[in-house]
């Protein structure tokens, strides 16, 4: 049921409408409740695999902490990402598309569940137990191959579209189901995960690429890559407050620990500042055809960015004396998750609107600040100190992009037709 209250339309019931498909030129397309509650729930996900990722970095175990992160934050991720596009595309926002997502939430919730089983499998050189894993992500892909069915439907124009990646997530999922039941070892584990993922990734390449496109809301996507990235910075402010905990009940308030508390929280508000220096839905509306490798990229973007957070959990325990890796490896648990963040932040940029020649400065500047916080950590330098110098990359970034690179970047947004005020 929609009223109209001064000139302004508002829905309070949520009866069953046609899943057609929205308009991608909707004014004012903004994230549902809905959406940001779905995101909420991501926040487990992170969480618990950031915390079993510290852990076994702390230990020294880096095979497991690698492979059980990488495996667990995909399927969390890719789940999330295909879910948004299809909102983006076909959002009814009517009670059936409501429980459709409650099934996904209940999804993630189960996938988080499993997580710290696939680590501890991982550990213990076993078959890699991605059981609970596995079930999880399947309830919310089926979730979402209900949604995909509802709209083949309803959508003459994309039927054939909606078809295509009902049947890639059907088939998927049973490669899924059996790579779970099978006895594996790690390495052939990870090769049947890599088919599965190849088969995941076909699917949306077919459908957008060989069909009619779905009808995706460029401004809207993007704001909804973007509050996943606040999710995932977040844990950045969980590891911060873990630290600096940790360092406050060992060394007191000191002026060293208030420097490495603050210098942690400039980090993470430094890596959420150079992640919003571009007008991304405007840059997407004028070139779409950039949205596959700038959508599935942000992979490594939310996964560096959580596991950052993770890092500073480790810092945490070092400083707690329940880590036994050395000062240098506690440091590069944050300098390579923050590094690669930094790096695919200017990379994608770049890659959606225009090379910029400054970009190496920031590239040889990010790497020369955590080479040197991690040199220091090993040749005997307090652990604030190096962690501070590590910090400083996305602050090095984040100055280099205001002075040099905005300039440049309005003149280039304003040829591609979008009017970008310095």
């Amino acid at each position: 049921m929609t009223l109209r209250f001064i000139n302004v339309a508002v829905t309070i019931g949520h009866r069953l409408s046609r899943m057609t498909g929205r308009d991608p030129h909707e004014e004012r397309r903004a994230a549902t409740n809905l959406e940001l509650f779905f995101d909420l729930v991501f926040v487990v996900v992170f969480s618990v695999a950031g915390t079993q990722v510290a852990h076994y970095l702390a230990e020294g175990h880096w095979r497991t902490a690698v492979f059980g992160y990488v495996l667990c934050t995909f399927a969390a991720i890719w789940a999330w990402i295909n879910f948004s596009w299809f909102s983006s595309a076909f959002d009814t926002d009517d009670w059936f598309f409501r429980v459709m997502v409650l099934v996904q939430m209940v999804g993630v919730a189960i996938l988080a569940l499993g997580v710290a089983p696939v680590f501890s499998s991982i550990d213990h050189n076993e078959h890699v137990d991605i059981r609970v894993l596995v079930t999880g992500y399947v309830v919310m892909r089926l979730g979402l191959l209900t949604q995909w069915l509802r709209a083949a439907s309803q959508s003459t124009r994309y039927r054939r579209t909606c078809l295509t990646y009902a049947l890639m997530i059907f088939i998927a999922q049973v490669m899924w189901v059996i790579v779970a039941i099978v006895d594996l070892a790690l390495w052939p584990t990870i090769v049947a995960i890599l088919v599965c993922a190849f088969v995941e990734m076909l699917g949306p390449w077919i459908a957008e690429n060989k069909m009619e496109p779905t009808p995706w809301h460029p401004h809207h996507i993007a704001e909804r890559y973007s509050l996943l990235t606040i999710v995932t910075l977040g844990e950045g402010v969980v590891g911060t407050v873990a630290v600096l905990q940790a360092v406050v009940e060992e060394e007191g308030w000191t002026t060293s620990s208030a420097v490495f508390g603050l210098s942690a929280m400039v980090m993470t508000f430094a890596m959420w500042w150079i992640y919003f220096t571009v007008p991304v839905g405007d840059a997407l509306h004028t070139n779409k055809a950039k949205c596959f490798e700038w959508g599935y990229g942000h992979t490594v973007i939310f996964m560096a960015a959580a596991a950052t957070g993770a890092g500073l959990e480790v810092a945490a325990l070092w400083t707690e004396h329940e880590a036994t890796i050395s000062a240098g490896a506690v440091v590069a648990c944050v300098a390579v998750p923050l590094g690669i963040y930094c790096l695919s932040v200017i990379g994608m940029y770049d890659y959606l609107v225009k090379f910029d020649p400054t970009s190496v400065l920031c590239a040889v500047g990010t790497a020369v600040l955590l080479v040197a916080g991690v040199w220091m950590a090993f040749a005997g330098v307090s652990l604030t100190a190096a962690i501070v110098v590590v910090t400083l990359a996305p602050v090095f970034v984040l100055i280099v992009d205001e002075v040099f690179r905005v300039p440049r970047r309005a003149r280039v947004l304003l040829a591609m037709g979008v009017d970008a005020a310095v």
